[in-house]
């Protein structure tokens, strides 16, 4: 399934961004919860947009600074919406105690209330130029805590290689942020740029990938401001991915 995250959207309201998911042909929405955007926080609205364009909210992305709290509201909020996805950031560094929470309780949540709760990997950043600013930021972390996000563009910052580190974790992958990074500059389109996204989603669409591939750009891309040319680069993005997903065709194994 193909969403567009409410962030790449930034500056326009709630309920515009769902009538451009609607219009655009996506499947559904990647709700990022805002702190500074009440509508997003607010789960009897996006209920009420849900049902009126027919766009359901595939997956809820809390705040880039995480905490219990914040994840057991966004649970509450995908209760109410039937979401199924929710995606988490890796903890700082020195957050010792939110970082056991997560070990520790996202297990017994997620079968408490069956749902997905992923992490997804970390960013490059890093204090002094050699300490990384978040804990549970390496492949392994990834794997012991078996639901995963995957971010192109911070695979391509941290210098790794796609295929391979989405061949190490294909068996915890449950959501993908798309993008690309050109000339340094992260976030871009995805069909722009180093990273083999075209080679990529097929590999996602061989392997029978069921999760959601949303779209998580820069607005700037997206010539947000200017409905006409923001409509037309969305269609350009479901374009591009029915080209390298939908269309591609699979063969069944006789196993």
């Amino acid at each position: 399934m193909l969403a567009i995250c409410s962030e790449s959207l930034r500056g326009y309201g709630i309920n515009r961004i769902f009538d451009f998911v609607k219009k655009a042909g996506f499947d559904g929405l990647d709700l990022t919860i805002d702190p500074k955007n009440f509508d997003s926080q607010d789960e009897s609205y996006l209920k009420e947009l849900v049902e009126k364009y027919q766009v359901p909210v595939l997956s809820i992305s809390t705040p880039v600074t995480g905490s219990a709290k914040k994840i057991e509201s966004a649970i509450e909020m995908a209760k109410v919406l039937g979401t199924k996805v929710i995606i988490i950031q890796p903890p700082r560094i020195f957050d010792f105690k939110y970082a056991n929470w997560l070990k520790n309780e996202i297990p017994k949540l997620r079968q408490k209330e069956n749902i997905s709760i992923a992490l997804e990997n970390a960013p490059s950043e890093t204090f002094l130029g050699i300490i990384p600013e978040h804990s549970m930021n390496n492949m392994m972390d990834l794997k012991k805590f078996k639901h995963v996000c995957l971010d192109t563009t911070r695979i391509a910052t941290r210098k790794e290689d796609l295929i391979r580190v989405y061949k190490a974790l294909k068996p915890y992958l449950v959501h993908v942020h798309l993008s690309n990074v050109k000339n340094g500059i992260s976030y871009n389109l995805p069909q722009a740029g180093i990273l083999p996204i075209e080679s990529f989603l097929t590999k996602l669409k061989q392997d029978g990938f069921p999760g959601t591939i949303s779209i998580k750009i820069n607005s700037k891309f997206l010539s947000v401001g200017d409905d006409a040319k923001l409509l037309k680069e969305l269609k350009g993005l479901k374009e591009f991915y029915d080209t390298y997903f939908t269309n591609i065709k699979t063969v069944k194994s006789d196993s």
